[in-house]
């Protein structure tokens, strides 16, 4: 009797290390959730709060260290997504809503996370083949508004040309 086993898929964490902006938060390092797809590379599964050139869906080169920690040595493919950092204003209308936030960008189909309760910055996630025209006028607008602070932390050619 021969027994079939569905493929396994090997979820890693995947970890960068950066040089500190000042005025920022204090880490070095960020671990990104990602899917094996080869003995050293694999997919990013999550936007990245602080690293900076990568988004999620894009494949990396990593290199396992002796504790066993898998280290990002580079980008292999580009999927196309952009990772964009919304930080509400406290004192502006939508206070310190990482939900009011989300609600912004639902007309776009955009996902993303939180970062904290205590700093609700929230990653996104701009899938290739969005709205980039108009989800960059929402952040322009955001912003002149007062309703927060934003920064591109991957964009593509698609969304600087948007």
């Amino acid at each position: 009797m021969m027994v079939v086993m569905d493929n396994v898929v090997e979820e890693i964490k995947v970890w960068f290390r950066f040089t500190p902006r000042e005025g920022w938060l204090p880490q070095d390092t960020e671990g990104l959730w990602a899917t094996k797809v080869g003995d050293d590379t694999a997919s990013v599964r999550n936007a990245p709060f602080l690293q900076d050139g990568v988004a999620e869906g894009d494949v990396v080169r990593y290199r396992t260290d002796s504790d066993g920690l898998h280290w990002a040595v580079g980008r292999v493919s580009s999927s196309g997504n952009c990772t964009i950092r919304v930080l509400p204003e406290p004192a502006g209308p939508l206070g310190r809503s990482a939900q009011a936030v989300h609600r912004h960008f639902s007309e776009f189909g955009l996902g993303g996370e939180v970062f904290s309760a205590d700093f609700p910055m929230v990653a996104l996630t701009a899938p290739a083949g969005a709205d980039f025209a108009g989800i960059k006028a929402l952040l322009t607008r955001g912003r002149d508004e007062g309703w927060w602070h934003y920064e591109v932390g991957c964009g593509t050619d698609a969304w600087w040309k948007a």
